[in-house]
């Protein structure tokens, strides 16, 4: 009955993760600017709090934008807002620019890293169920492991585990795309194993899930991007250069004191109670646009995985005024 009590306070605090933001407005002085406008689509996701940073702070204002957020509550929301012009620019993934150019006719372009694995702070966990014994890659041999069917989960899937020694063909993949069934299924033990991001891998752990493998091994293998439509860039270049500069401004200002946004953190990316105060900002790039080796394996994976037919060139996925 506890454990049922548990799990179903637990379920509530996901679907408020999945709910759409609606963040604090602006103050008044932030309303006026030069004219330019962008909409972004955002999930409630960590990576998209400099958005907010920049928007509360009046980065963007002082950059003579005014950039307005489109809340979605799923990745095929995102991409069906930005597709019919109801939004202008997104935070998304290398996966989804590469299957999305390939399927969809208006093309996106990446224009920064949002955010970026790294050493010490990874963006996605493989955690075994509560009692399963496993503790280590080695031990997942016949593990039934939830992730989510070619996304960048699946290719995390990929990536990941075989750098850490793990036969693929010793695993079962299990397709959960809703991030709060692949945690309710792991923690009801009905998943050996699943991926997750945080703080959703944190609060696993509290149900008693124990952490296996993350991406500090391999992490270039976890990205996540800000793009827009090529026809934005090409109509609004100066929007999209304002965009980036009030991005990097509130990026700056998170590394240099991330304590200072935990509420915004709270707020906009929906942190579970029970680790509010526990779960804080990691670090941001500045100024940063995925490798081209990066995006180069992004494009072999989903080539070799028959997703797509054609591998596009680089240009057509990073936008190349943006490329370093």
């Amino acid at each position: 009955m506890k454990r049922r009590l548990v799990l179903l306070i637990l379920l509530m605090s996901l679907s408020a993760a999945c709910a759409p933001v609606q963040p604090s407005a602006p103050p008044a002085e932030q309303a006026e600017t030069s004219g330019h406008t962008l909409r972004v689509a955002l999930l409630p996701t960590t990576d998209v709090v400099p958005f907010y940073v920049a928007q509360q702070t009046g980065a963007f204002t002082e950059q003579g934008l005014t950039a307005e957020a489109v809340p979605v509550s799923s990745a095929a929301e995102r991409d069906t807002v930005i597709q019919t012009g109801a939004a202008d620019c997104e935070m998304t993934d290398v996966q989804g620019v590469v299957l999305t150019n390939a399927r969809q006719a208006q093309p996106l372009r990446i224009i920064a890293t949002a955010r970026q694995a790294t050493a010490e702070r990874p963006l996605f966990f493989l955690l075994s169920a509560p009692e399963s014994g496993i503790a280590s890659a080695d031990q997942l041999a016949g593990a039934n492991i939830g992730t989510s069917e070619n996304t960048v989960i699946d290719y995390w899937f990929d990536r990941v585990l075989a750098a850490a020694g793990v036969d693929l063909t010793s695993v079962t993949r299990t397709n959960v795309p809703q991030l709060p069934v692949r945690l309710e299924l792991l923690l009801n033990k009905q998943l050996d194993a699943a991926i997750l991001p945080d703080p959703l891998a944190s609060l696993a752990q509290l149900q008693g899930a124990t952490m296996v493998l993350d991406d500090t091994i391999l992490p270039e293998a976890a990205v996540s991007v800000l793009v827009c439509r090529a026809d934005v860039i090409e109509a609004q270049p100066d929007a999209v250069a304002a965009f980036l500069a009030g991005w990097d401004q509130a990026v700056e200002a998170i590394n240099a004191d991330p304590a200072a946004y935990a509420d915004i953190l709270i707020e906009t990316a929906r942190v579970p109670e029970p680790l509010q105060g526990q779960y804080t900002l990691p670090p941001f790039p500045v100024k940063q646009i995925p490798s081209d080796a990066q995006v180069q394996d992004v494009v072999d994976w989903a080539v070799g995985k028959g997703l797509i037919d054609t591998p596009p060139a680089l240009d057509m996925l990073i936008d190349p005024s943006f490329r370093q």
